[in-house]
C-alpha cells in the first residue's frame, strides 16, 4: 500500500483520473488539470525526505523510450519513477532495433510482450504518441512531439507560477520566442488559458504561427509592450533544428530585438517570474543575468519536473487498474 500522506485531500476532491494517457493538455478539463497539479503538490514533499521514496508504483514497470535527445525531461522521468518504487527502462532509438528496420508499432508490440505498464515517449513526429496510445495496451505518457505538446513540462511551469503567486487566474503571462517550432508553448497556452490566465505571445513575425490568435492569446511583435504588464515572462529558445530554412537573420540581432537582460527588464514588474523550459541559449534568448538573477525560477522549475512526473505516473497507472494506484 503506498504512504496514504502522499495523496493531499483537495487533489481527491477536485476531480477523478478516468484517463488511460496523458498525451496532452488540450484534451483535458480544468478540474483534470487542477487534479494534476494538486497531486503533484502532495508529491513534491517526498524530494524533501531523508528517503525519497515511496511504494505506491511498486511492482509497475515504466519504459522511458526517446527518439530525441533529453536531460531534464528524461532524467526527471526516471527519477520520477523510481521515488514511486517503480522499475524503470531506458531505451533510446539509437540503440533499438529500430535502427535495423523495426517499425515502432513492432517495438511497443515487444515492449508490451515484457508486461510493461507505462510507456514514456518523445519523438520528432508530431502525433505519435497519439497513435501509439490507440493501439498499446499499456498507459501512455507524451514526453513531447515534435512542435505539438509537452504536457509535463507545462504542468510543472503552472506548478511553479502557482507555487510562486499563490494563483495562475488572473495572472498577465507572456510567452516569448520561438512559437511556431513550440511544443512548450502550445501545452502552456492550453493550460494557462484554461486556468483563467490571459496569455501574450510575441516574438518575430516569422516564427510566428498564422491565426495564433484562434488559440485564445493576444499577439504583440512590440517586446517591450509584451513584457511591461506580465506578471510571468516564459522565454523559448530558437529552435533551429526544427527549420527547415533559417527564420531569423542572425542570433545576434535576434538578441538585440527579443533577448532579455537587465536593460530590457527594466520594463518589467518588479515581481515579474523569469521562466524557461531548457535548455538556455545563454547570451541570446536570455541573458545570464537574468538568468541567475533574483527573478528567475527556472532551477524551481526542474525541481518541481520530479512532482509532476510523479504525479502524472501516478494518475495513469491508477486508471489503467480500473481504481487508482492507491488500490494496489
Amino acid at each position: 500500500m503506498p504512504d496514504t500522506a502522499v495523496i493531499a485531500p483537495e487533489a481527491v476532491q477536485t476531480a477523478q483520473w478516468t484517463k488511460k494517457d496523458l498525451l496532452g493538455l488540450r484534451e483535458l478539463s480544468a478540474d483534470e488539470i487542477r487534479l494534476l497539479l494538486a497531486t503533484a503538490e502532495s508529491f513534491r514533499e517526498i524530494s524533501l525526505r531523508p528517503i525519497k521514496k515511496v511504494p505506491a508504483l511498486r511492482g509497475k514497470t515504466v519504459v522511458n523510450l526517446f527518439f530525441e535527445p533529453s536531460t531534464r525531461t528524461r532524467t526527471s522521468f526516471e527519477l520520477a519513477a523510481k521515488r514511486l518504487s517503480a522499475d524503470i527502462l531506458n531505451i533510446a532509438a539509437s540503440t533499438s532495433s529500430m535502427t535495423k528496420g523495426e517499425t515502432i508499432l513492432d517495438t511497443i508490440k515487444n515492449l508490451e510482450a515484457l508486461k510493461v505498464d507505462i510507456i514514456v515517449i518523445r519523438h520528432a513526429a508530431a502525433g505519435v504518441p497519439q497513435m501509439i496510445a490507440r493501439h498499446a495496451r499499456a498507459s501512455v505518457i507524451n514526453a513531447g512531439d515534435g512542435a505539438h505538446e509537452h504536457p509535463t513540462q507545462a504542468l510543472l511551469d503552472l506548478l511553479t507560477i502557482q507555487e510562486k503567486k499563490g494563483r495562475i487566474e488572473g495572472l498577465q503571462v507572456t510567452i516569448l520566442g520561438d512559437l511556431a517550432h513550440s511544443r512548450v508553448a502550445r501545452s502552456n497556452i492550453w493550460g494557462l488559458t484554461k486556468l483563467g490566465a490571459p496569455v501574450t505571445v510575441c516574438g518575430p513575425p516569422t516564427l510566428m504561427p498564422a491565426q495564433m490568435e484562434q488559440l485564445g492569446v493576444t499577439v504583440t511583435f512590440d517586446v517591450n509592450e509584451a513584457i511591461r504588464h506580465a506578471d510571468v515572462l516564459m522565454l523559448l529558445r530558437i529552435q533551429h533544428e526544427r527549420q527547415e530554412v533559417t527564420l531569423v537573420p542572425s542570433l545576434r540581432e535576434y538578441r538585440l530585438r527579443y533577448g532579455i537582460d537587465r536593460d530590457r527588464l527594466k520594463f518589467a514588474k518588479p515581481d515579474v517570474l523569469i521562466m524557461h523550459p531548457g535548455p538556455i541559449n545563454r547570451g541570446v534568448e536570455i541573458d545570464s543575468s537574468v538568468a541567475d538573477g533574483p527573478h528567475s525560477v527556472i532551477l524551481d522549475q526542474v525541481t518541481n519536473g520530479v512532482a509532476v512526473r510523479m504525479a502524472a505516473l501516478y494518475l495513469v497507472a491508477g486508471a489503467s487498474n480500473g481504481g487508482g494506484a492507491a488500490d494496489e
